[in-house]
């Protein structure tokens, strides 16, 4: 038997641990003392207006459900997301690619979406859309997240 060539790459993934992220931006003495800013008294006003994503209703229905976390402003919040993206830039090609990104909000609101917070965690690549299929690799970045959870 000869080797026979696939007529599709497989399914791909890269994945960049967070943990040692975070600790680089605790270790630098400027970021850590951005990373507790979303707590600051000075910033916190209930007005109804959102200037920051710790004013909206998750945030809010999250301290609710978890107080002790919540009291501790250095506990790191992060938002998750993805998007299915050709790096080829051709409509019709069969290949997909999908960078699951975490932004950390703990920081004030004019450097949330600044790239040097973002942090790649993942990137998905294949010859097709993931759809549902992507919980399954979602659950190595879901592993640390909660073992960063239970050591909180």
């Amino acid at each position: 038997m000869g080797y026979t060539p696939r007529k599709s790459p497989a399914l791909s993934l890269w994945y960049l641990p967070v943990t040692d992220r975070l600790h680089a931006l605790f270790g630098n003495p400027e970021d850590a003392k951005l990373m507790s800013s979303h707590a600051s008294a000075d910033r916190m006003k209930d007005d109804g207006m959102l200037r920051h994503p710790s004013d909206g209703q998750q945030w809010k229905d999250f301290d609710k459900a978890y107080p002790e976390f919540g009291k501790e402003p250095r506990n790191v919040w992060l938002m998750l997301s993805t998007n299915r993206m050709n790096p080829f830039g051709e409509l019709s090609s069969s290949h997909s690619t999908w960078p699951v990104v975490l932004t950390v909000y703990n920081l004030p609101s004019h450097l949330c979406q600044r790239h040097r917070y973002f942090m790649l965690t993942m990137l998905i690549s294949g010859p097709k859309q993931l759809g549902n299929g992507i919980d399954v690799f979602l659950e190595l970045l879901m592993e640390e997240m909660q073992e960063l959870f239970d050591i909180g």
